[in-house]
């Protein structure tokens, strides 16, 4: 694909890379996800049906997925527009944005998003997690997932031109589903195609990162150009994250924000603080790892946006960065870590 070597596929066209500025590489800015609902106890079930309310929202900050409307980042695109003109103020540039098949990607949103706002946005192409794949993606050879990654990337996605720039946010589960295989399969062989960027969503476990690359590497992906989201939540131990490093991916630590007292999804992982993750990104870089991290918030829900009391998307500019340099980080490092790192990975081959 030599037309798109050294270039980065924004939902607006092809840019260079040193255009893009500050880059958070984990974002949603319109979704759904109803498909991972938690059902509260008998005694909250008002509480999950109900509108998001300011005596709520402690509550919802513990248990954002039990609330119905909570779920419905699609709802919320002009506060989602409000927060990237406030993102680009505080110095913001680019914003990947990992919505696939399965939790309703609108890359017609995210196009006009990015004319009102001047922010540039990166699609994502592929699918989510088992739980959201149709009985027709599950009867799909990888050939025909192949091709529906490539097409995604080349034509554009759901019906329309507007082509995306990364595949992913691949989702995986734990275990891995069939499916699921087939489909990090296909990524792989697209991105042998394409020389694209990749993203996946591992499954929550310790293991399924190792898993995922294994996968990967077997079917000739290169893992140099993927990213592991969701680190923070996944691996704990510093000597097996540094054992994960020594793979080669992109190292993502992107649920800045969230801070809770249980993990609804997996009620064994003790969820880091922001400042926990700070120290964890400073560990990395003391082992050599500054040219392997990249950071965002994973905003999916509509508690994390200001509107509703959250954090927003210019929280890691406003807030961590401070923190980060406080804490020993260097503005080198930051700068690797923002602007170098996701450049480099955007960046089609």
């Amino acid at each position: 694909m030599a037309s798109l070597s050294g270039k980065v596929q924004t939902v607006l066209g092809l840019v260079h890379p040193d255009q893009l500025g500050q880059t958070l590489t984990h974002e949603h800015l319109t979704m759904t996800f109803s498909c991972c609902y938690c059902p509260p106890p008998a005694h909250q079930v008002d509480l999950s049906d109900g509108p998001i309310l300011m005596k709520n929202l402690f509550w919802l900050k513990q248990n954002p997925y039990s609330n119905k409307e909570n779920l419905l980042l699609n709802q919320e695109a002009e506060a989602v527009k409000e927060e990237l003109v406030a993102f680009k103020a505080a110095g913001g540039g680019c914003i990947v944005e990992n919505t696939t098949t399965g939790i309703s990607r609108d890359v017609k949103v995210l196009k006009r998003l990015a004319e009102e706002t001047g922010v540039h946005i990166v699609a994502g192409a592929g699918f989510y997690v088992d739980a959201t794949h149709t009985p027709e993606t599950r009867a799909m050879s990888i050939e025909k997932l192949t091709q529906v990654l490539v097409d995604e990337v080349t034509d554009g996605a759901d019906g329309t031109d507007i082509k995306c720039g990364i595949i992913g946010e691949i989702g995986c589960s734990w275990p891995l589903t069939d499916s699921e295989k087939k489909i990090l399969q296909a990524t792989a062989e697209a991105q042998k195609q394409l020389g694209c960027p990749v993203n996946i969503h591992p499954g929550r476990s310790s293991e399924s990162p190792f898993q995922i690359v294994r996968i990967l590497q077997e079917a000739g992906a290169d893992v140099s150009k993927t990213v592991m989201s969701h680190l923070d939540r996944t691996i704990f131990d510093e000597e097996k994250l540094l054992e994960f490093a020594k793979l080669g991916s992109y190292l993502e630590f992107d649920l800045f924000g969230t801070e809770l007292l249980n993990y609804q999804f997996n009620m064994a992982i003790d969820m880091p603080s922001d400042s926990d993750r700070i120290r964890t990104v400073r560990s990395l870089i003391n082992n050599g790892y500054e040219d392997r991290i990249v950071i965002a918030h994973d905003i999916h829900t509509k508690n994390r946006l200001t509107k509703y009391g959250g954090h927003g998307y210019s929280h890691i500019l406003n807030n961590i960065v401070p923190k980060m340099l406080l804490r020993g980080i260097s503005q080198e490092n930051i700068d690797k870590i923002l602007q170098e790192n996701p450049k480099r990975w955007l960046a089609f081959k």
